[in-house]
């Protein structure tokens, strides 16, 4: 793979002869694997190239003692003068340089797994409460995106209490939890701050439970009042879904790519989720149906497919979805080449929703399914079929689309009171 790096031999052979040529080989022919781009290539092998100068003269003779010379070869590299990144920022540079190693580094060392980021972006008190995400992966079974969602409330739980000096969870009181709810909790909608009040409550009954601390301090968390059916739905026009799919360029493999997911979006009033879950054994081309088997509350619907839901995908296939073994059905365009995410499926469906010039609250790939249940009430369907359709896991929450249904009110509102009552 380092002939696609660099064109003159002697160079070729400097990184090759070098002790740790055969990682970075390795490391190469990685990145190809996942869809990096040549110029990507070349800028890494170098910064490797003199990480491993730099580690063997620091007396490294193996593989597995190249993470002991990470932080050394950091602070060098970052006090090391060079007129391409004299703009940037030492830190800036060495994020960068730490990132090309630790993913060599995994490539080459069998267990190493470099700094962690996740766990400390999921538990913000992972060293206070250490169990409370293994309660709600296996006690509750709440997913990704659920714990996701408690931990951006619990990470502005604690900032506040690091703010007070009060990061100590047995001193804890009903007025701290009453003052972060009060100051922190301001410019937030209903619906959020009863989110806020739930992922509370849950974790203040989990630390009495534990006895982490005295009082059972869920008892004071009252739900914010938030009023059913306060809203309507945020569905757009028949005019706009159509103005939105016309100005998806399906000239390149991006615009295929979104092409097809707007369409199911927009077809099946699918979540960001299930779009992003689709594989190719989802699809059963000889009979015409599409599986969604991961719902929620683990249901699972089969759709006829659509042909030109089916036109869509074919075109993307065929000329846009990256060679490879994963049953995936959706990729990134840009390296590294892997499944694309249920928050990317969101993102696409709001910059196209923007750029069609289309004004409406939070908009992404939500609206697209709350037009697929207006077009669904407008075409006389009841609300127990629509629900089944789209899989809502309970009536429910349904009942909002009856606020759309204006056939049905403008009966009622023109017809006899007798009928109604």
């Amino acid at each position: 793979m380092l002939e696609l790096c660099f064109v003159r031999q002697e160079t070729l052979d400097r990184v090759r002869s070098s002790w740790l040529g055969p990682a970075i080989e390795r490391y190469a022919a990685w990145l190809c694997e996942r869809g990096y781009r040549v110029g990507t290539l070349t800028t890494r092998v170098s910064i490797l190239r003199q990480f491993g100068t730099f580690a063997q003269t620091h007396g490294a003779k193996g593989y597995e003692e190249l993470p002991t010379h990470l932080e050394p070869f950091l602070q060098f590299w970052i006090r090391r003068p060079h007129p391409c990144r004299a703009s940037d920022s030492p830190l800036r540079v060495a994020r960068h340089a730490r990132v090309v190693i630790e993913q060599m580094l995994r490539v080459v060392v069998p267990g190493f797994v470099g700094r962690a980021r996740r766990q400390a972006f999921r538990e913000p008190f992972a060293d206070r409460a250490p169990g409370f995400s293994t309660y709600l992966c296996q006690e509750r079974g709440l997913r990704d995106t659920t714990l996701d969602l408690y931990a951006e409330h619990l990470r502005a739980f604690a900032a506040y209490l690091t703010d007070l000096g009060r990061e100590d969870l047995q001193v804890l009181s009903s007025a701290v939890v009453s003052d972060f709810l009060t100051e922190r909790s301001e410019g937030l909608d209903r619906s959020t701050v009863r989110v806020r009040c739930s992922v509370l409550r849950v974790f203040l009954r989990y630390l009495h439970r534990e006895r982490l601390i005295a009082r059972d301090l869920s008892l004071i968390v009252e739900p914010a009042p938030c009023y059913r059916l306060a809203h309507l739905p945020r569905s757009i026009a028949a005019e706009e879904v159509q103005k939105l799919l016309d100005g998806i360029d399906r000239r390149t493999v991006l615009g295929r790519r979104d092409y097809a997911i707007l369409l199911l979006l927009v077809t099946y009033g699918l979540r960001a989720r299930e779009v992003a879950g689709l594989t190719l054994d989802d699809i059963k081309w000889r009979n015409d149906r599409l599986r969604i088997p991961a719902r929620k509350a683990s249901h699972s619907t089969a759709y006829p497919l659509s042909p030109r839901v089916g036109a869509a995908i074919l075109e993307y296939l065929q000329a846009g979805r990256p060679l490879t073994s994963l049953r995936q059905m959706f990729f990134r365009v840009t390296a590294p080449c892997t499944p694309i995410t249920q928050a990317a499926v969101s993102s696409r469906a709001a910059h196209y929703l923007h750029q069609a010039g289309i004004v409406g609250p939070r908009l992404g790939s939500h609206t697209l399914r709350h037009s697929c249940v207006q077009r669904l009430v407008e075409a006389g369907w009841s609300l127990k079929a629509i629900g089944d359709y789209v899989g809502h896991s309970s009536p429910a929450s349904t009942e909002i689309y009856s606020k759309v249904a204006v056939e049905t009110l403008r009966e009622v509102a023109i017809g006899p009171g007798e009928e109604v009552l």
